[in-house]
């Protein structure tokens, strides 16, 4: 198991109503926090692509957070999650020239994660609003099969798609890994985990709630990927990572405590109230009335359950192994999605770091990295 953090440039209403300066103070804690992840031993940070979702997320470009991560760390590697490569949001060449551009700077750290969008207040801010949304689907399945093509030595191209017409060019620069940076895609319903996994690529599974619950999106996704023989890059990327909260905190009552204060479900309500191209369980409050803050025994139960890894270092390992049970290869936390204050987020994940992530995560070669080599060595020369 390898662990990541999440990027998300959240910027609460109430925060930017008492400082001017929040949002920048937020996105810079967003970098800081990266370069404490790096430090304590997490070996990944990603970051999504959302546009006009106020609090929710202030991260429109991705790739110039991630290059600020890159000018300040070392080893951690620096996930788009995603890049929407849908043509009327990024033509296809912006997609590639923009992740080969951060491959080469950060010497071979980068991932590229993509994906088609998850809100119609983001998709029809590109594109005719009233059309139908899932034909993104189509959209992002002809822009995975053509951006690897544009990582290879010499011109690409023509290509003449249904969404895209591509002139004979040569996609510069091209990626400092070869042949390409670990490829992935974020996945939704079971079919999506079986075709992302057929397709070679390693999987966002976005799906909140406890381990045993995704565990069949999970099988999902190994089945397709055993299977798979032609994958879109050059290899496969035998990866899928789930999400959840994590507080680690020598004192495990004081963990369950911040918890239940620190806006987890204001921040699940913003979900649930932008998302809407994504089902939403049935019987939540209509925002803007919210889903109601957990109590310290829900927290504590939750913890028991896998759905948070909250509490002290062995309540949190006891929860990381639910999520290896069930196969998932990666587990990726949100640390500034949340009210928590910015010390506590740092003994958090210095605590988690120190007890926790050495039981899990013994290699200090990144998987993805390990996939990539297996690749070259089968294929040189």
């Amino acid at each position: 198991m390898e662990f990541s953090i999440f990027a998300q440039g959240h910027v609460p209403a109430h925060e930017s109503a008492a400082d001017p300066q929040a949002e920048h103070k937020r996105l810079l804690r967003n970098v800081d926090i990266a370069v404490v992840a790096e430090r304590t031993g997490v070996k990944y940070v990603w970051c999504p692509e959302h546009h006009f979702l106020t609090e929710y997320s202030h991260m429109p470009a991705p790739e110039v957070y991630l290059s600020v991560v890159a000018s300040r760390t070392n080893r951690i590697h620096l996930g788009s999650a995603i890049f929407n490569i849908t043509a009327p949001v990024n033509h296809y060449f912006r997609s590639a020239e923009r992740a080969a551009t951060i491959d080469v700077l950060s010497e071979g750290r980068f991932e590229l994660g993509t994906g088609r969008g998850s809100s119609t207040t983001e998709v029809f801010g590109f594109w005719r609003e009233g059309d139908d949304i899932a034909i993104t689907k189509e959209m992002w399945d002809e822009a995975i099969r053509e951006i690897p093509k544009m990582f290879e030595e010499g011109l690409y191209g023509p290509f003449k798609g249904k969404f895209a017409d591509l002139p004979e060019r040569n996609v510069l620069p091209k990626p400092w890994q070869k042949p390409h940076p670990p490829l992935w895609v974020a996945a939704g319903s079971p079919p999506t985990f079986a075709k992302a996994g057929e397709m070679g690529l390693g999987t966002f599974c976005f799906t909140l709630g406890a381990p045993e619950r995704i565990a069949t999106l999970v099988d999902n996704y190994k089945t397709g990927i055993a299977s798979c023989e032609e994958p879109v890059g050059k290899f496969k990327n035998d990866n899928i990572m789930g999400v959840t909260n994590m507080l680690c905190l020598e004192d495990r009552n004081e963990a369950f405590e911040w918890a239940t204060k620190i806006g987890l479900n204001y921040y699940s309500s913003l979900a649930f109230h932008w998302l809407d191209n994504i089902p939403k369980p049935k019987g939540l409050p209509e925002w803007p009335d919210i889903i109601p803050e957990p109590t310290v025994d829900v927290v504590e139960a939750l913890s028991a359950d896998g759905t948070f890894v909250v509490g002290d270092p062995d309540d949190c390992a006891r929860a990381v192994q639910k999520w290896v049970d069930i196969g998932i290869d990666q587990l990726c936390f949100s640390p500034t999605t949340n009210t928590l204050p910015y010390e506590k987020i740092v003994e958090s994940m210095e605590t988690f770091g120190k007890h926790v992530i050495p039981q899990f995560d013994k290699d200090i070669v990144h998987r993805t990295t390990r996939q990539r080599e297996e690749w070259l060595a089968k294929n040189k020369g």
